[in-house]
């Protein structure tokens, strides 16, 4: 495991560029959604409602994510003496829920409805293509301040790009990663549908397109909520994580050997540590008790530690290894 210098850096380093890489999407999302509405409410295409309704819904939750930022970072107190990080995960599940009912159920119903209209829709498609055109450089300008986030972070932590933003601890970026990677799609699918009805002259691939939308964001939505879910249960760590977290209690000088370990998640980068150990030497109960103590708020030094409760090992049971 890194030390708790190195370990600090990485911790902040990932904070700042969580809160730029939502700053990006919540600009490039807010400009879009007031663009898109405007072309939808020009042409009266179905597919640029239902992308109207996925900027918006993208929008409301950059701001949800936002108050993840804010209150996951809170100190812990008394009341919660392992911090806020699990209200990450709180405000990142309203942000999902959002973002399934804003866009995806608004886009399937907008698209339905349209495929049981007789009216042949928009009769000018160039306003459509150039907002779509204007959608695929914003939204890829903030997919890519998250690639490079994710990118990064997936390599100092050892791990694929794609496996490592499925799997982090970090909400936020998860969240404006699969959410930019599905506008970009949408704009594919929406921008197909407004062309095939322009070939065609049918205005059912324009309901079609509404439709791809939304059942692209339910799916992504879908995922988002139960990965939220899953933390909130208590997500355990990886079998390598683990392992560094091990290797950095057996780093500390009083303890001789650990028999037990639980880890959990309490927040972004935030971990909950129980372990049986085995101290260095032979103290009375008394002294024992407060090197506990010592040992436990030494061990909380390390940034990713939030809390570390620490219990006696029992003198028969087998010592773990990283």
């Amino acid at each position: 495991m890194s030390t708790p210098e190195e370990k600090s850096g990485s911790e902040e380093q990932d904070g700042q560029e969580s809160l730029l890489t939502v700053l990006v999407a919540l600009a490039a999302n807010g400009l879009l959604a007031v663009a898109k509405s405007v072309a939808a409410v020009l042409t009266g295409s179905a597919a640029m409602v239902a992308e109207a309704a996925h900027s918006w819904a993208d929008t409301g939750n950059e701001v949800f994510l936002l108050v993840a930022e804010r209150t996951g970072r809170r100190p812990r107190d008394e009341e919660h003496p392992r911090g806020y990080g699990r209200s990450t995960y709180i405000w990142s599940l309203v942000a999902a829920f959002g973002l399934f009912s804003a866009g995806a159920v608004v886009s399937v119903w907008h698209g339905v409805t349209e495929l049981l209209d007789e009216e042949s829709g928009p009769e000018s498609y160039l306003v459509n293509y150039v907002v779509l055109a204007v959608a695929l450089v914003l939204e890829g300008s903030s997919f890519l301040q998250a690639s490079r986030q994710v990118g990064g972070a997936a390599k100092r932590w050892g791990m694929r790009p794609l496996r490592y933003v499925s799997r982090t601890s970090n909400p936020t970026l998860r969240a404006v990663f699969f959410e930019d990677s599905a506008a970009l799609v949408g704009i594919l699918l929406a921008g197909g549908g407004i062309a095939l009805h322009q070939l065609t002259g049918d205005p059912v691939w324009d309901a079609l397109g509404s439709i791809a939308v939304g059942v692209l964001l339910a799916g992504v939505a879908i995922f988002l909520m139960r990965r939220n879910m899953e933390y909130l249960l208590g997500e355990g760590l990886s079998p390598q994580l683990r392992a560094r977290v091990l290797a950095r209690l057996l780093e500390h000088p009083e303890i001789d050997r650990i028999t037990y370990l639980h880890v959990e998640y309490v927040g972004p980068q935030r971990v909950f540590v129980v372990a049986a150990v085995d101290l260095v030497g032979d103290d009375t109960e008394n002294h024992l008790a407060l090197r506990f103590r010592r040992v436990e708020a030494d061990v909380e030094q390390d940034p990713m530690i939030e809390d570390a409760i620490l219990t006696l090992a029992p003198p028969d049971e087998p010592a773990l290894t990283p």
